[in-house]
């Protein structure tokens, strides 16, 4: 690029001053926008709803069919490039830039509310607790991580092995060439940036409101807008630095400790909570997973059902895809197409399956011996599902506690990895963008999230949520697009390498003489 196209700020002004508007709508036509966000995500989802299961479903043959073709070799990098981090290290930053809250959120009052109101047959049976797995499974599986595989790979084989920035525009240059530095390239870049930075707000506000609901639960401090906005005020600023300080460090360090704290609660739960019934529980939902793994993806048996949980999942993921993408990619330098698939959609996928199988059967287990008392707390309030199904089991004065610190650890390594992807999309892709502009955007989402919560409450952080996954739509034709766009410069890379080869296998081979011709 251009000296000037470097110092570009077109993305960083235009992704700024919509965010602000957007958020000024929100505090001070609340209501209204809520009816007109909610009205444009309704329309989305029920008339959209087959657009996005057959699309995530075209994603998944598409990046296990460039793996495990004559593609699946080429290197996300030069011929001679070496991984940056360790297997472990790649895995743990992988599953931190990626995922974390959520399964800490969700991990037993999904399955829960799935066994109250299942999507088909009668609730509160073996069999909607069956059912509740087995769905649970389905939306932490392997179809959100294929979206982020798509977008990793595609950002790291044009920045890498191509040179270009690692931008979600760039993945366009075998289609686009360098238009993707004008205008269009630069809608796609600013929309990126757009959902990103909601997507992390809401998500930062939403799962502080979790954590003052888990103290209020606890200690009894009420969960007021003051003591959510002092949360987020804590995880703003542990965030900022550790972005602020540096990838390397700070993203490794924050990673490993989310994943230790994890497995310590993993393998506390697994003793305490029921180990047989878990197992058996482990068992059973992965099987059913993989038995239904292609009609399920499919399946359109209760629109009304789909739209509250599977499409408002697959919407998600696409929403969070292009700053999961830029990480995956970020991280992923010198591994291979191959490698990296198995990698980002099968290990950490591995990872959320036993992790959704000792929360959610030591819930249900539980739930059994205390005749319902975790169901209930569901039914009234399911944020407090972690901190209920906990108070069942011993040491509940001390894994209570360290609940609330993984959750922190949580939300810390997710925010920071996007706050730093957020800080490269405007900077034209730069990898070590400048500390201020990191420092900028962390400080701006805790803003922006308190402001919400004081003014607006919970409901207008919900509406913003909405709005982001809405915005995100275009992503669904951009990733399809972007699929072709890979696939095409794949099958130009692959063909040079051969005549590459060809030509030094010709030049090599000996000379026939006279006699042996």
């Amino acid at each position: 690029m251009t000296d000037k196209s470097q110092k570009d700020r077109t993305v960083l002004y235009v992704s700024s001053i919509l965010a602000v508007l957007l958020v000024a709508f929100g505090l001070l036509i609340p209501t209204k926008m809520s009816k007109v966000v909610n009205a444009i995500f309704a329309f989305l989802t029920t008339d959209f709803g087959w657009l996005y299961l057959l699309s995530v479903a075209i994603f998944v043959v598409f990046i296990y069919g460039i793996a495990f073709s004559r593609y699946g070799k080429i290197k996300l990098g030069k011929d001679e490039d070496k991984p940056e981090f360790s297997n472990f290290q790649w895995f743990a930053m992988l599953f931190g830039g990626g995922m974390g809250i959520g399964l800490v959120f969700w991990s037993i009052a999904e399955p829960m509310m799935h066994y109250i109101t299942p999507p088909f047959g009668e609730g509160g049976t073996v069999e909607a607790m069956r059912l509740a797995m087995r769905v649970t499974f389905f939306h932490w599986g392997i179809h959100p991580w294929v979206l982020y595989a798509i977008g990793g790979i595609a950002l790291a084989y044009f920045q890498y092995r191509k040179g270009l920035p690692q931008l979600i525009s760039s993945a366009f240059y075998p289609l686009l060439g360098d238009k993707v530095y004008g205008p269009i390239g630069k809608t796609i870049d600013i929309l990126t940036v757009f959902a990103t930075f909601f997507g992390v707000s809401t998500s930062l506000g939403l799962g502080s409101s979790q954590i003052a609901t888990g103290i209020q639960y606890i200690w009894g401090v009420k969960a007021t807008p003051g003591v959510t906005s002092a949360i987020i005020a804590v995880i703003t600023i542990l965030f900022t630095f550790a972005t602020v300080s540096g990838l390397k460090k700070a993203m490794q360090y924050a990673a490993n400790i989310k994943i230790w704290l994890s497995v310590a609660f993993m393998v506390f739960i697994f003793i305490f909570g029921g180990s047989v019934f878990i197992l058996n529980t482990f068992t059973d939902a992965i099987g059913a997973y993989f038995q239904n793994f292609i009609g399920q993806t499919l399946w359109m048996g209760n629109v009304d059902w789909l739209k509250g949980w599977t499409v408002f999942y697959w919407a998600w993921w696409l929403a969070c895809a292009p700053a999961v993408g830029q990480f995956v990619a970020r991280v992923s330098k010198g591994r291979t197409i191959r490698e990296c698939v198995v990698a980002v959609t099968l290990l950490p996928v591995g990872f959320s399956f036993i992790w959704l199988a000792i929360y959610g059967g030591a819930a249900f287990y539980l739930d059994q011996l205390t005749n319902g008392v975790i169901q209930a707390a569901v039914n009234a309030d399911y944020t407090t599902a972690l901190f209920v199904t906990l108070k069942q089991l011993p040491l509940y004065q001390i894994t209570a506690p360290l609940a609330i610190l993984l959750i922190i650890a949580c939300f810390v390594a997710l925010a920071d990895s996007t706050t730093f992807v957020l800080a490269m999309l405007t900077c034209n892709g730069d990898m070590n963008p400048d500390r201020k502009l990191r420092g900028f955007w962390g400080l701006l989402e805790g803003a922006v999230t308190i402001m919400l919560i004081l003014v607006g409450g919970k409901a207008t952080l919900q509406t913003l949520q909405t709005a982001s996954i809405a915005s995100a739509f275009p992503f669904l034709f951009i990733m399809l697009i972007m699929c072709y766009s890979l696939y095409k410069a794949l099958k130009k890379d692959y063909a040079l390498e051969l005549e590459k080869t060809t030509h030094e296998y010709v030049s090599v081979e000996p000379q026939v003489t006279p006699e042996f011709e």
